[in-house]
């Protein structure tokens, strides 16, 4: 039996290499501020921000997010589309929220070391 700890390595592991080169150069350093983010503004904060921003990346980490919390494995959030998905994260109970955000912080701490793993300049050389 798979712990969730491997679960969330492999789903990060899994999103980082289904990148398109378009996104690749520019996901490893977005990936590492990501973090640090959520902790001084707030989870609900960042999801929003990644949402207005609108750019590729942007979008891509808010849907590597939705996709991990959605799971029913995990069925932490619930959300059709990225809107609805930010909407019920707002509406959770604290306790909810917290648990969301704690493994939304686990989950990207595996985005952030397979993307300085696999993208950027060493993955030019591959």
């Amino acid at each position: 039996m798979r712990t969730i700890a491997q679960e969330r390595a492999e789903y990060a592991l899994d999103k980082v290499l289904e990148l398109d080169n378009g996104l690749r150069e520019d996901f490893k350093t977005f990936s590492e501020g990501i973090p640090s983010m959520i902790l001084q503004n707030g989870f609900g904060q960042v999801l929003a921000f990644l949402l207005a921003k609108g750019k590729p990346k942007h979008i891509k980490m808010l849907e590597i997010i939705k996709g991990w919390l959605t799971d029913k494995r995990i069925g932490l959030a619930e959300g059709n589309n990225l809107e609805e998905f930010i909407k019920n994260i707002n509406e959770m109970s604290q306790r909810e929220y917290l648990s969301a955000q704690e493994e939304t912080l686990k989950l990207l701490e595996w985005v952030k070391r397979y993307a300085n793993s696999f993208l950027g300049e060493s993955d030019e050389s591959k």
